[in-house]
């Protein structure tokens, strides 16, 4: 697939899904879920309403057949102009009200008068719900005293969790997940560009010799839909996933932003630094949960380390301003680049496993690895390269994952062939594998 063929198809991804209702069960939801199978062989996973897990219960599946506020026969204000002005899972309402009553139940953005906000609170907490509609500011202050007429019809049925997953598998089971919400009603960059650039890094993926990882891709609602997927996978499969990314905000003409998992040592984030560097992109990078923290807390409470690839902040966050003409082709085409390259980093060196707990003692002669850090009172001033020896010696009790040779030596300033020299001769002691 070309560039220019992948960059088109991920467009196409957002024009055809982002007018779409995507509330978590929905109609539009289950139309989306059909057409990203006719994009990738994904695996379909559900989980019923009757399965209430860890406190989190699945909502009914809502669709919303009529919405509007009236004043004297006059529709004011309808509800189906966006998927965001009306409240996600509002509850079905018709009467009249005065304008005190009718204003409880809107809210606005207070960051800008003129747009319409995302109220997604009800889709965790469906035991809780009220009816109301996401307006503008300006709609809410135009309200005259006086009666209003409302009306919210909604279709209700049992609720069904649906994810999606797609795995390439490698010579190893070590899996690396990229993660991306496939829900948000009417929004573009919110979840749904992620989504675009991870279908298109799999089908990139699958037209390269098999790699030493296996690769998977998991698309679901945001929180509960990993923590559903999460919850329910057998463990002997849930302990070959690795690590991973979440690819949440790709389209839009802000800056790239790598956002670390909890210890910032997992192989795909390191290279996605390395690949953010070499490709020359604008970006910024930050610890864990300092700028957002969506699904990553739910793969991180798992043991799975999960970083997140967005490009957030941006000023058009859950609106109605968030939307397909807000996306930026060549964005999409960075994003994809930059996630090929940190895999090309990751698979193009050997792998290291360690073999042993705790310490040895490197400098006994069964082993003779050990890397003298000098004694400075003696006139014993180690070198730079010794130094960095050290450094690498002092890292290789605390892996606690299959690590790129790679990256270690990116980590401690090395060449890879010196690397590779000295852990071939741990290899060669048993105490650790290079594949």
């Amino acid at each position: 697939m070309t560039r220019d063929t992948a960059t088109n198809d991920m467009m196409e991804i957002l024009a055809d899904l982002t007018p779409l209702n995507r509330v978590v069960c929905s109609s539009d939801y289950d139309h989306t879920i059909e057409y990203m199978m006719s994009r990738l062989p994904f695996r379909a996973l559900s989980y019923s309403s009757e399965d209430h897990y860890n406190g989190w219960v699945i909502p009914p599946k809502w669709d919303v057949k009529t919405a509007g506020i009236f004043q004297g026969g006059r529709r004011i204000y309808d509800g189906r102009c966006h998927p965001l002005a009306v409240m996600a899972l509002s509850a079905p309402f018709r009467g009249t009200v005065n304008r005190e009553e009718l204003r409880r139940h809107l809210h606005y953005d207070h960051r800008d008068p003129d747009i319409i906000p995302f109220h997604f609170r009800q889709m965790f907490r469906s035991w809780r719900r009220d009816w109301g509609f996401c307006v503008p500011q300006t709609f809410y202050d135009s309200l005259e005293e006086g009666d209003y007429e409302v009306v919210i019809e909604t279709e209700e049925a049992p609720g069904m969790l649906r994810v999606l997953d797609y795995s390439l598998q490698g010579r190893s089971s070590d899996t690396i997940v990229f993660g991306a919400n496939l829900d948000h009603p009417g929004v573009a960059n919110d979840g749904l560009s992620g989504v675009a650039v991870g279908v298109a890094l799999f089908k990139a993926l699958q037209n390269r010799p098999q790699t030493h990882f296996s690769y998977r891709l998991v698309l679901a609602p945001g929180i509960i839909g990993n923590e559903y997927y999460l919850g329910h996978l057998p463990q002997q499969e849930r302990e070959c996933l690795l690590e991973g990314v979440m690819l949440e905000m790709l389209g839009s003409p802000t800056e790239l932003a790598l956002q670390f998992s909890r210890q910032q040592q997992s192989n795909i984030e390191l290279a996605l630094v390395d690949a953010l560097q070499q490709g020359g992109c604008q970006h910024h990078t930050g610890e864990f949960a300092s700028a957002l923290i969506n699904d990553e807390y739910i793969w991180e409470a798992y043991g799975i380390p999960m970083a997140s690839l967005s490009r957030y902040p941006y000023p058009e966050y859950h609106s109605d301003r968030d939307n397909v003409a807000l996306m930026r082709p060549e964005r999409l085409d960075e994003a994809l680049q930059v996630l090929l390259q940190a895999i090309e980093t990751l698979e193009s060196s050997a792998i290291v496993s360690k073999r042993f707990i705790g310490n040895i003692c490197l400098s006994h002669p069964d082993y003779d690895l050990y890397i003298d850090p000098g004694q400075v009172a003696f006139g014993d001033i180690p070198d730079d390269q010794r130094r960095r020896m050290r450094q690498l010696m002092e890292l290789m009790p605390t892996l606690s994952r299959p690590t790129s040779v790679a990256l270690l030596a990116s980590r401690v300033g090395l060449p890879i062939s010196v690397v590779e020299g000295y852990l071939g001769k741990w290899a060669a002691r048993g105490l650790v594998t290079l594949s």
